[in-house]
């Protein structure tokens, strides 16, 4: 789904930023909206048949959900979400406007944090 929800040049800074914290091991990136949803990257490899907008819808939900859940708590301020599957990890980057999915390969728990902090950054110089 193209929408040009973001210039070319928010485009590349977000796929920069992610292949620069994690290399090969990236799958996908999309960028998402309360409305909207783009998938900026897919590697080479991989096939174009996800369901991309029941993902977002639940993956925003969730934002929601979760961010309404720990509303004060001891815990601090939610900051990113990391899904595990058979083949491969999701990564839920969130504000309260828009957000990016990214799918790797393995990754050590410090590469996630790496580019959720990087991406954390990012998110509000391109918000929707």
């Amino acid at each position: 789904m193209a929408t040009n929800l973001l210039t070319p040049g928010a485009t590349d800074k977000i796929i920069t930023t992610c292949r620069t914290a994690i290399g090969d091991s990236l799958r996908s990136v999309t960028y998402f909206t309360r409305d909207d949803y783009e998938q900026l990257y897919l590697r080479d490899d991989l096939e174009r048949d996800a369901d991309l907008s029941t993902f977002i819808g639940h993956e925003w939900r969730g934002f929601k959900t979760v961010q309404t859940a720990y509303e004060r708590s001891e815990l601090g301020e939610y900051n990113y979400t990391i899904r595990v599957f058979d083949n491969g990890f999701l990564l839920r980057v969130t504000t309260d406007s828009d957000g990016v999915i990214i799918t790797t390969d393995g990754l050590t728990l410090k590469d996630f944090e790496e580019v959720a902090t990087a991406l954390n950054s990012v998110l509000p110089e391109i918000g929707a």
